[in-house]
């Protein structure tokens, strides 16, 4: 868990990568429903482009189909639950399928970086990679311009719906901190550095 742009999605995939566990990214399932042009997807991208959160039981049904798939196979949840009541909701689930949490990660970012971090987000049009305006070096940012792309900035990443993400994110994921640490399940990690050295505290938090 984290503030939008904490770099909870990043984490999520190098461990996933490493260790070979399922990641399941409430974003892209999201996303994935948008790209599909159902009626839930439409009504998906109105809430994420007004930098709201998409209702609780969207999202727990998007889980457990997920869940339903991966089987047996470990997951690792980014982003997920977002406030107290996903996460008790949570809690059920994973208690009735045998599958309860091992650790719940904590990614602390001042609100000044995650804003820069969301605000500069651009993805390649040409590769799909992940650059930011502020952070990428010019050579990244210019090796996909220059190959002819363009780079893409999200509909909800603009500095108004970034700061209203950031304000609900305080009001409604932030509780859920003493929640985890009561259940003796938080686990605490910097996340102001490069991708690698927050990922070696990580592990090294996580004993891995």
């Amino acid at each position: 868990m984290g503030a939008p742009g904490s770099g909870k999605g990043t984490q999520a995939e190098k461990l996933m990568n490493e260790y070979d566990c399922h990641q399941i990214s409430t974003g892209v399932l999201l996303r994935q429903s948008i790209e599909s042009g159902s009626d839930l997807g439409n009504k998906v991208q109105k809430i994420m482009s007004e930098g709201l959160l998409v209702s609780d039981d969207i999202v727990l049904d998007l889980i457990k189909n997920q869940l339903s798939e991966i089987g047996d196979d470990g997951f690792l949840l980014d982003g997920y639950p977002r406030n107290i009541s996903q996460a008790k909701s949570l809690k059920d689930l994973l208690e009735t399928i045998n599958k309860p949490l091992d650790y719940t990660i904590l990614i602390n970012v001042p609100s000044e970086i995650l804003i820069k971090r969301l605000s500069g987000r651009r993805t390649c049009s040409l590769t799909g990679k992940t650059l930011n305006i502020y952070f990428s070096s010019q050579s990244e940012l210019d090796e996909c311009l220059s190959n002819g792309g363009e780079l893409l900035q999200r509909e909800d990443d603009n500095e108004d719906s970034i700061i209203k993400r950031i304000e609900v994110y305080e009001e409604q994921t932030e509780p859920m901190i003493d929640f985890y640490r009561s259940a003796e399940l938080l686990l605490t990690v910097d996340g102001q550095g490069p991708v690698d050295e927050v990922y070696l505290g990580l592990k090294k938090l996580m004993e891995l």
